[in-house]
């Protein structure tokens, strides 16, 4: 329980308060409720406050060094340039909290909940961030050197400028986000990333991953199993040339669950390429998958389905209520794919479509 004299004189105001504090210590102030109170520049040097709730409280430039703030609740607190130095806020509740160039040397943070929060400017030297979550935090400029890891989670943040990254000291594996990597856009040591735990084969390639923003839609191939030769030869050829594309035939041997995941992830992908044979197009899925891109057209006023075909049977003999929609489009004609040449020239023209309208309006000041 805190002590009712301590609460009685720092209710009196910081300036009382603080004269108070020069000739005494042991300050026990935990379970206390000090939510929105303003406590800016207050001494609270080594006082316990555990399990405090400090919810939106004002504690900028505030000495709480040593203090003990184990589990305590700080949600919306501002503790901005607060010296925080050893202070214990291990299993605290700082989401968000605004601890913009606060001194967080040497301070206990493990297990706190530290997602959302400002922590730009921070001197976390050698702090205690196992188990932390730093999930969405503002790190830029914060100073991590000689900072303990293990089982911390990096989602979502910018590492890109955090000082002292390939000094910290990893107890264990830490959960590095793929948004992070972009967020940082690669720019994160690799001593680091590799202690973390991040494959050494990611950490290869990653520079170039996130060197520049994809230049082409990404798209999905609807194909008929028959054309499964063709189908595997045009997707090696699209990723080769930095298309991310994905296919499933028809007729693979899956359950209607799976299946179901299939037909919803379709609707992600910004193109559908139709592998439009006379096999393909007497398939009751790809017609179903024609159907939902012009459905998305129609809806979002903007080119999704790609048309490409291996004989004439969808001009001939195909019957489909919007016929007259599909073969409309410039159907990209691959019905001699088994010739190098002219196969080559007509991917080069599936893949210029493909890149088209996202170049255009990148370019376009």
């Amino acid at each position: 329980m805190a002590n009712e004299e301590h609460v009685r004189i720092l209710k009196q105001g910081v300036t009382v308060w603080n004269q108070w504090r020069v000739d005494n210590s042991n300050i026990i102030l935990p379970d206390l409720d000090l939510s929105n109170a303003d406590l800016s520049e207050t001494n609270l040097s080594r006082v316990n406050l555990k399990q405090a709730l400090l919810i939106s409280a004002n504690l900028k430039g505030a000495n709480l060094i040593w203090a003990n703030l184990n589990r305590a609740y700080l949600s919306g607190a501002n503790l901005g340039g607060a010296n925080l130095g050893g202070a214990n806020l291990s299993g605290a509740y700082l989401s968000p909290a605004d601890f913009s160039r606060a001194n967080l040397n040497g301070a206990d943070l493990n297990r706190a909940n530290l997602s959302g929060t400002n922590l730009s400017g921070a001197d976390l030297r050698r702090a205690d961030l196992k188990l932390a979550d730093l999930s969405g935090a503002d790190l830029i400029q914060a100073n991590l050197s000689q900072a303990t890891v293990g089982l911390t989670a990096f989602a979502d943040v910018d590492l890109s400028s955090v000082i002292g990254l390939e000094t910290i000291k990893h107890l264990g594996p830490s959960s590095i986000g793929i948004d992070t990597i972009y967020r940082s856009q690669g720019n994160i040591p690799e001593i680091f990333l590799r202690r973390a735990g991040v494959p050494d084969n990611f950490i290869e390639y990653m520079h170039s991953l996130t060197g520049k923003g994809f230049d082409y839609y990404s798209c999905f191939i609807s194909h008929s199993s028959k054309d499964q030769v063709f189908a595997e030869r045009l997707y090696a050829d699209l990723q080769a040339r930095g298309v991310r594309c994905w296919y499933f035939p028809e007729d693979a041997k899956w359950g209607e669950p799976a299946w179901g995941e299939i037909d919803r992830s379709i609707t992600v992908y910004d193109k559908l390429v139709v592998i439009c044979s006379e096999n393909s197009l007497q398939s009751g899925p790809v017609n179903r998958e024609i159907e939902r891109a012009l459905q998305r057209e129609d809806r979002e006023n903007q080119n999704v389905l790609f048309p490409i075909r291996l004989d004439e049977y969808i001009f001939e003999k195909w019957e489909h209520p919007r016929k007259a929609d599909v073969v409309s489009k410039v159907v990209g004609d691959f019905s001699q794919w088994t010739t190098p040449d002219t196969y080559k020239k007509t991917l080069e023209r599936l893949v210029k479509n493909l890149q088209g309208d996202k170049i255009r309006k990148a370019a376009t000041p």
